[in-house]
């Protein structure tokens, strides 16, 4: 538990000790004049290792990977003003995901404040950037005062890991060397029984009345570190399971029966029809949105459906408040084993690409890379899979895998590089890196920092010198068009190998290479033909391009 003795001790190190109780593995920041004396005071604890990168953006997604891949918090600090603002994408990324991170912003002193003169690095006024974050985070606090500075930090931080959400913090500079009195014991919250056992029996009742139950995984599940748990729930429901697009490997804790991903008109269409025609679909932890279902086609009746999300239940129209996910899933496996009806088990086959066995001279097309893939992690073990938004997202649904880090939802270009950055600073596990020339000129430098750190991610540059998804969309616009940057030249420099490929044959032997050197990051330069992308973004596409028409024939 947190410290409970009466000593003062230095803001920064009571601050650290309560970021590391709740699984914070690394601190991801860049220092700016008003964050100097936070930052001083941070790197003479030495109690959480201090990760600088070049910009701040790559400093949220960062953070937000190491706390998807971890299972703790992930924190991102940054100077006032035009540091902590550079990083509100990456926190908007983060909220719409669930990710919890906290958000440590430096600030004016509180003696420089009062005069009619702004500040540098002030937009508007003082407070509109704690106002601005509030939109994006669960809590904020500005650190004024030292007296109530350790309830507002315990307070906030145990938030961000209840609600599995972004919170912020700001500490002037003048606070930031002050001693303070011991944290708090934040108590956690527990939901009434009575309730939990009423919502479980209701379920468990809905199920057993239904003739084509389904479950389907989410995100939160892999938040709340109830992997485990759910895989045993799954296992004894005996009914069909699948995920969605961003709790897409969440049960690989102790392996559920998972038929595959539920992706609408654009996924695998048995697993479609099974999830629509479902008379009572049970989403656990699933975000509703449009890429977790394949483009909004209106396919689904969320009225016959059980969503627990976001600390509530919904049953149809009924709504049962402040039920905790893992307390629904311990009181619904105890339905499960008391339930003395033997449903007839149902089995999907899941799709995943074949293995080829063919390494010709062939030019490469999008989906062998999956292929290669594959082969790879049968040949050497699983890694981390980082794969950035675009092609290379459609890509890895085509790759058996346990933990995909991706930003599904939010779709952030540039957030593969400085999360598998992140990942490798947290964990120490190599990561795998899939990214398209577009999103890799936006974050890739950032790969000139693994040589302090010793970090060796292979990252996979997909190059069709486009921003190929949106060509898709607008296949004769100019303005989706990329010039050649030869990206695998540019590895020696920042201290890494870089290698360009054409063929089947030379990813196979450029991912071998890769495999066998350590202590540099690699780049594997994949040059792919303009206008061709994966079958799975093929099916995305042509799922849109019917939407779209329905829409407009319906408008007309």
């Amino acid at each position: 538990m947190i410290e409970q003795t009466s000593d003062r001790k230095p803001l920064a190190q009571r601050l650290l000790s309560c970021l590391k109780h709740h699984g914070a593995k690394a601190i991801f920041g860049i220092p700016g004049d008003y964050a100097l004396p936070l930052f001083r005071e941070l790197e003479a604890s030495n109690g959480i290792p201090l990760v600088t990168l070049s910009h701040e953006p790559s400093l949220g997604f960062a953070a937000d990977a190491a706390a998807r891949f971890t299972g703790g918090i992930g924190v991102a600090m940054a100077t006032y003003g035009a540091g902590a603002l550079n990083l509100l994408n990456a926190v908007a990324g983060a909220y719409a995901e669930r990710s919890p991170l906290v958000v440590i912003s430096a600030a004016p002193a509180l003696s420089e404040r009062g005069s009619n003169f702004g500040l540098h690095h002030q937009s508007r006024a003082l407070d509109s950037q704690l106002r601005i974050f509030s939109e994006v985070t669960c809590a904020q606090g500005v650190i004024d005062d030292p007296r109530t500075a350790p309830h507002l930090i315990a307070h906030t931080i145990s938030e961000c890991v209840r609600r599995s959400l972004p919170v912020y913090i700001e500490i002037p500079a003048d606070i930031a060397a002050q001693s303070i009195g011991p944290l708090p014991v934040v108590k956690a919250r527990k939901p009434d029984p009575d309730a939990v056992a009423a919502c479980a029996a209701e379920i468990a009742e809905r199920v057993r009345q239904a003739r084509n139950p389904v479950l389907m995984i989410g995100i939160e599940v892999r938040r709340y570190g109830l992997e485990s748990q759910v895989s045993r729930l799954a296992h004894r429901v005996n009914m069909p399971v699948v995920s969605s697009l961003l709790g897409r490997g969440v049960a690989a804790a102790g392996p559920a029966p998972i038929a595959g991903t539920y992706l609408g008109l654009a996924g695998d269409p048995e697993i479609s029809r099974r999830v629509e025609d479902s008379d009572a679909l049970i989403l656990l932890g699933v975000v509703l949105s449009d890429t977790d279902f394949g483009v909004p086609a209106k396919r689904l009746d969320l009225r016959r459906a059980i969503h627990a999300s976001e600390g509530q239940v919904r049953i149809g129209h009924h709504i049962y408040p402040d039920i905790p996910l893992a307390d629904l899933i311990e009181e619904l496996t105890k339905h499960a084993v008391g339930d003395s009806r033997i449903r007839d088990s149902i089995v999907i086959s899941a799709q995943h690409p074949p293995l080829s066995h063919s390494q010709d001279a062939s030019a490469l097309q999008p989906s062998d890379v999956s292929t290669a893939i594959n082969h790879f992690f049968t040949a050497h073990g699983k890694r981390p899979l980082v794969t950035d938004i675009g092609d290379c997202l459609f890509i890895s649904l085509e790759v058996e895998c346990q933990d995909l880090i991706a930003q599904s939802y939010y779709a952030s270009m540039g957030f593969g590089v400085p999360a598998a950055l992140g990942i490798q600073a947290a964990s120490g596990a190599r990561p795998l890196v899939l990214v398209g020339d577009g999103a890799f000129q936006m974050t890739g430098w950032e790969l000139g920092n693994c040589q302090r750190y010793g970090w060796d991610p292979i990252v996979l540059v997909l190059n069709n010198q486009s921003w190929e998804m949106l060509r898709t969309f607008e296949p004769t616009a100019r303005f989706n068009d990329l010039s050649d940057w030869h990206f695998a030249d540019i590895a020696a420099p920042l201290g890494g190998v870089g290698t360009r490929v054409h063929t089947q044959s030379e990813l196979k032997e450029a991912l071998e290479a890769a495999n066998k050197t350590r202590g540099r990051f690699q780049i594997i330069e994949i040059m792919l033909t303009r206008g061709k992308v994966s079958n799975a973004l093929q099916r995305f596409v042509q799922a849109t391009n019917q939407r779209r028409q329905r829409n407009s024939t319906s408008l007309g």
